[in-house]
């Protein structure tokens, strides 16, 4: 006779999952990339930082500590600000990387304070170890390489869906998810690549789930 109190191991495994997550405060990183060149076509204001237009790559949009649901932890202790001589070793690296696009022409210093608020304090990682772990986890995913490799070029030319989707899954090994924004006619342009990084903050994993934005099958690429 079976008895009532065994359950699925898949509840079993789920529930430990959901037990395991509590108790660390989330689930994984959402690692979000985003095309410079999107967002200044589609913002009613894209300034340049001060030290001047960064090359022609994507940059960081955050790293943000996410619940296995989706939903995203922010501002866990506000009470504990940035230090910046914590990261005065890779503020070089930072402002390629990790610029600011906001306008006036803003110090990236104040996007950095404010990533750190929201979503810095509410990962395991101290202040240096957060900020390294996103321009790590970029270079182990350089999107701008990867879609190259594959033809995709920003040359305002439209790219499927689907082949942007599997340049990134192919070299990367794990599906991302790409969002993106209408321009003024209506078409689809290539904004923001999300993958998913471990609690830690030192690897692609995969994603428990995928963002999933307005794309359409058709999505141009233009340049910056």
């Amino acid at each position: 006779m079976k008895s009532s109190f065994s359950i699925p191991i898949q509840i079993y495994l789920l529930t430990l999952l959901a037990i395991l997550c509590v108790a660390r405060g989330f689930t994984f990183f959402y690692l979000v990339q985003q095309w410079p060149g999107t967002y200044c076509r589609t913002n009613q204001t894209c300034c340049h930082p001060k030290t001047g237009k960064p090359a022609t790559d994507f940059v960081i949009h955050g790293l943000w500590p996410t619940n296995f649901d989706g939903s995203a932890l922010s501002n866990c202790n506000p009470n504990k600000p940035l230090d910046p001589s914590q990261i005065s070793d890779m503020i070089a690296e930072l402002g390629r990387s990790w610029p600011s696009f906001a306008c006036p022409n803003s110090d990236d210093m104040k996007l950095w304070l404010h990533e750190w608020k929201m979503y810095g304090t509410c990962s395991d990682l101290d202040q240096h170890g957060y900020f390294q772990a996103a321009l790590n986890l970029k270079k182990k995913a350089n999107l701008f390489k990867i879609l190259g490799s594959a033809g995709i070029q920003p040359n305002g030319k439209s790219y499927s869906y689907g082949s942007i989707s599997e340049a990134v899954r192919k070299t990367v090994g794990y599906e991302p998810g790409i969002t993106c924004k209408d321009d003024k006619s209506g078409n689809s342009q290539l904004n923001q690549i999300y993958l998913c990084a471990s609690p830690s903050g030192s690897k692609i994993i995969d994603c428990p789930g995928i963002p999933m934005g307005s794309c359409k099958s058709s999505i141009k690429f233009p340049p910056f």
